[in-house]
């Protein structure tokens, strides 16, 4: 009788198979095509990875995507980090993506810093070269695509801050092979002919890849020397291009660009605004302070102001008077409380009133008080003086 395996439930077999696919497949690295991308309204980002043989489906949860610095889209081609998961209610198997970059972004990378070191080394980024911008342009240029979003948004930011500054639209090819070309020629000819205030170099976000030209050495050196002041206004918050260290100031969005360059008329313009008020409510004050020094001088009101300061001199009279005379009257208790303290320190210290207690004063005859025993030996006379007289004695022994 043979020995019969045991049988395992599909819940078992999946949980086997989901244990040896994410415990062996861990930390991957994959290169692909994404296709069917389908990002999802909670965040995450479902989509396939393929090549020209095979394909798999991938899932990226919200928490790992904004980390992601390009959106992904249909075609793009992507290396991805993660490991394998498996959905055990279809048993089907999926990569779950913790990091994600376009193809051959570590070269750009590379090639970004090997510039970077190079274009430090040519001055192109020299701090003693950053200029302050006007504070008070009167018109701005704008390197960037005419038809693109961010000379919207920096139109629409002007037009709001600071609606007396002339906007000068220098269109440039943004993307592709012609864009570095296209850029530094606008930023060349508005130095030569000296078009604006400040240059505004501009574009939307985009991938590295995109935003390639923007470090492009003909763009960076163009800016490096531009005689007119430049901001730099290139991609999102956290894209960045080598020009925005060549330029005086580096801003994160094309909006902020704009609002930069405005910032001081912005700030003059609120001023302004506040002042009307203020100088209606100085005047308002001002007049209403005349009218009153006007009914000042009016004969009732004159009258008025008569006889209220002269009720006030007899209010201010009538209790000076009483006042002083309650001070007399408390001096002169005052007074009379510490001659009758005198009198009675005085009458305690008196020797007749020692001598009311009982006391007699002995004195000799010739009126020395005697005070101890020794002045009075015996058949001398002494003298005894009472509250009410004196007598003689004769001392006869002693006691």
């Amino acid at each position: 009788m043979h020995d019969h395996l045991q049988a395992l439930s599909v819940s078992a077999l999946t949980a086997l198979i989901k244990k040896t696919l994410e415990e062996g497949f861990y930390g991957l690295t994959v290169h692909g095509e994404i296709s069917n991308f389908r990002p999802s309204s909670t965040g995450h980002w479902f989509f396939t990875l393929k090549d020209e043989s095979a394909s798999i489906s991938a899932v990226m949860f919200k928490a790992s995507t904004w980390r992601v610095d390009f959106k992904p889209k249909e075609g793009d081609r992507v290396e991805v980090t993660g490991s394998l998961d498996l959905y055990a209610a279809r048993g089907t198997y999926q990569i779950k993506v913790e990091a994600m970059t376009l193809s051959g972004y570590g070269e750009i990378l590379a090639e970004l810093e090997r510039r970077k070191r190079l274009f430090a080394e040519k001055g192109y980024f020299a701090s003693e070269k950053k200029r302050p911008l006007p504070p008070y342009p009167r018109r701005v240029g704008v390197v960037t695509s005419p038809t693109g979003a961010a000379l919207k948004d920096i139109l629409t930011v002007l037009a709001r801050r600071a609606p007396a500054i002339e906007v000068l639209v220098l269109p440039a090819v943004v993307q592709g092979d012609s864009a570095a070309e296209s850029v530094a020629l606008r930023i060349r000819q508005a130095n030569a002919l000296m078009l604006c205030d400040v240059l505004i170099i501009a574009r939307g976000g985009g991938s590295t890849e995109d935003l390639l030209p923007f470090s492009d050495e003909v763009v960076v050196k163009a800016v490096a020397e531009s005689s007119i002041p430049t901001i730099s206004g290139v991609g999102h918050e956290i894209d960045f291009a080598l020009v925005d260290w060549a330029a005086d100031l580096r801003a994160p969005t094309p909006s902020a660009a704009a609002e930069l360059v405005s910032a001081s008329s912005h700030a003059l313009q609120q001023a302004v605004k506040g002042y009307g008020p203020h100088l209606i409510g100085r005047i308002e004050a001002r007049l209403a302070l005349a009218e009153a020094q006007l009914r000042r001088f009016d004969s009732a009101a004159l009258l008025h102001r008569i006889d209220a300061a002269l009720d006030s001199k007899q209010f201010v009279l009538a209790n000076a008077t009483n006042a002083m005379t309650a001070s007399t009257d408390r001096i002169l208790a005052s007074a009379q409380e510490t001659l009758r303290v005198l009198q009675g320190r005085l009458h305690a210290l008196s020797p007749l009133a020692i001598l009311s207690r009982g006391y007699v004063v002995v004195t000799d005859r010739d009126g020395t008080i005697i005070a101890r025993k020794a002045d009075a030996s015996p058949g001398s006379e002494i003298s005894l003086r009472f509250i009410d007289g004196s007598r003689r004695a004769t001392i006869e022994e002693d006691l």
